[in-house]
């Protein structure tokens, strides 16, 4: 037993695995990141939750490989816990006023084609699309970004060290959000072709039924 239909491992089976166990524990400390920025402003213990989701977001995959407990399950809780992570970073962030509202809305705009590629794809039966090396190298960048943004906002930092950080923090943030909202047009893209492909194979399934065909 422990399987489901067709020899897969069963979802607690799935569940219980170190790789995911690393998973649910970054997508726990989601609510408990944004109270930290949000109610106390305790800048200091946000960081370290997001130099842990990030070692974490990089750890998890390794360690699936390495132990060979790749998953279905694991595959949707990463993208999972990195989308939730985004988007409440950028809440709090539109909150605190950490960047302009423009650069939160392209963000989020991104996170919404997402969604509805998603559902254009389900609707004609396609898979979740694939997680793109830009689009997970766009996160990864973006996971350096935040907490370097948060150290320059933080009132705990000494002068210098903001002076430092500050420039490294645009960049990263410049650099990831660019491949981030990128990696959204690709998605937009592959979307399209999927369907277009899906159309013309639906079209030549039902020509010769119309009596059309040669």
């Amino acid at each position: 037993m422990g399987h489901a239909a067709g020899g897969a491992p069963s979802p607690l089976k799935q569940l219980v695995t170190l790789p995911n166990l690393l998973s649910l524990l970054r997508l726990a400390l989601v609510p408990v990141f944004v109270w930290l920025l949000l109610g106390p402003e305790a800048d200091g213990l946000a960081i370290a939750v997001l130099i842990f989701a990030g070692v974490s977001d990089w750890l998890d995959g390794k360690l699936a490989r390495w132990l060979n407990q790749m998953s279905r399950l694991g595959q949707l809780l990463d993208p999972a816990a990195d989308r939730l992570y985004i988007l409440a970073i950028l809440v709090a962030f539109l909150l605190r006023d950490v960047l302009p509202a423009w650069v939160i809305a392209a963000l989020v705009g991104r996170e919404l084609l997402l969604v509805l590629c998603v559902l254009v794809l389900r609707r004609y039966r396609f898979s979740y699309p694939e997680v793109t090396y830009i689009g997970k190298g766009a996160t990864f960048v973006l996971m350096y970004a935040f907490p370097l943004l948060l150290l320059v906002q933080g009132a705990f930092a000494a002068a210098w060290v903001v002076e430092i950080v500050r420039p490294l923090a645009y960049a990263f943030m410049i650099w990831g959000g660019t491949l981030y909202v990128w990696s959204g047009v690709l998605y937009a893209v592959q979307t399209v072709l999927a369907v277009r492909g899906a159309r013309a194979a639906r079209a030549d399934r039902t020509e010769p039924a119309d009596g059309t065909g040669a």
